[in-house]
């Protein structure tokens, strides 16, 4: 059994006829249509139409016959507009990835730089910790990232963007708030709230910085996140520090001091896999001057 009788079986039955069937849908001769509804009755094995006063008439088992008959050949209709959609997608997709809590400054402009110039792409948005953006890369399922500077994938292209001084964000109405600029040492004997491994960039420049100050500080609790961080410090009373961007998400009851001194900073990149030829990236990163700039004069 074939497509096509399948296909000749449907007309014939919707035109009531094989002559109109022959001539109007298939343009075929009648004769030869005739020969291919007896050889799809051969290969189902029983009779699916007869010829009456008023045309064709379809049997019990040639009415069942065509609701199936019309279900395969819907099917393979929608198997074949899929195929294509994947061959030649209507749109083009380009997916973008954000390190939680960037999304706000980052990707307004990102996204009106590229639909400035290609008004019809789709953009996917992702938020998500560096580790599973740099994983998102490798896959290939995200094709640019902002996230951080991660060791170790040399598959990997980064291209940097900002570099954010650690703060010190505490509660409002704490002691050391009433300081213009905090040390290191005034944090010893704080509960201390850290970063834990799932930022393991930011926790290492952290870590590194208090130890380059001598002071020996345990954190009472880690955060995954700057707004964990954040309701951390807020429920616990206690002191951290985050990238300057933290600021953003603070409510009034956590406020922010800068470090005394030059402060480490933590550097925001933008990633993508250097495999990638998408066009949108392309012309992603041939604007990437004119988006820090837009960012940077946005945040003054």
């Amino acid at each position: 059994m074939e497509l096509r009788h399948l296909r000749y079986f449907v007309a014939v039955a919707e035109a009531g006829s094989l002559t109109v069937a022959a001539e109007q849908t298939l343009h075929t001769s009648q004769p030869s249509l005739s020969r291919q509804i007896r050889d799809l009755e051969d290969e189902v094995g029983t009779q699916l139409l007869t010829r009456g006063v008023r045309g064709i008439v379809l049997t019990p088992a040639g009415r069942t016959f065509l609701d199936h008959a019309r279900s395969v050949l819907s099917q393979v209709e929608a198997a074949a507009d899929a195929a294509r959609r994947v061959a030649h997608p209507a749109k083009p997709c380009f997916s973008m990835g954000f390190l939680t809590g960037h999304e706000g400054t980052w990707m307004a402009e990102a996204l009106r730089i590229l639909r400035n110039e290609l008004p019809s792409i789709d953009v996917m948005i992702s938020s998500q910790y560096s580790s599973q953006l740099t994983n998102g890369l490798l896959q290939g399922k995200v094709d640019a990232a902002f996230l951080r500077r991660e060791k170790g994938v040399p598959e990997l292209a980064f291209r940097p963007l900002v570099k954010e001084p650690l703060v010190v964000v505490l509660p409002s109405d704490h002691r050391l708030a009433a300081l213009k600029a905090i040390s290191p040492r005034d944090l010893v004997g704080e509960t201390f709230v850290g970063v834990s491994d799932l930022a393991p960039v930011v926790r290492a420049v952290i870590y590194n910085y208090l130890k380059r100050s001598g002071t020996n500080i345990r954190p009472t609790h880690e955060a995954a996140h700057v707004t964990m961080g954040i309701s951390l410090i807020a429920s616990t009373r206690g002191v951290g520090l985050l990238p300057a961007y933290a600021q953003n998400f603070l409510p009034p009851s956590v406020t922010s001091r800068p470090l005394k001194g030059d402060a480490p900073t933590v550097e925001l990149v933008l990633g993508y896999k250097k495999s990638n030829q998408s066009p949108i990236l392309k012309l992603l990163l041939s604007r990437l001057d004119e988006l820090v700039a837009r960012v940077s004069k946005k945040a003054r």
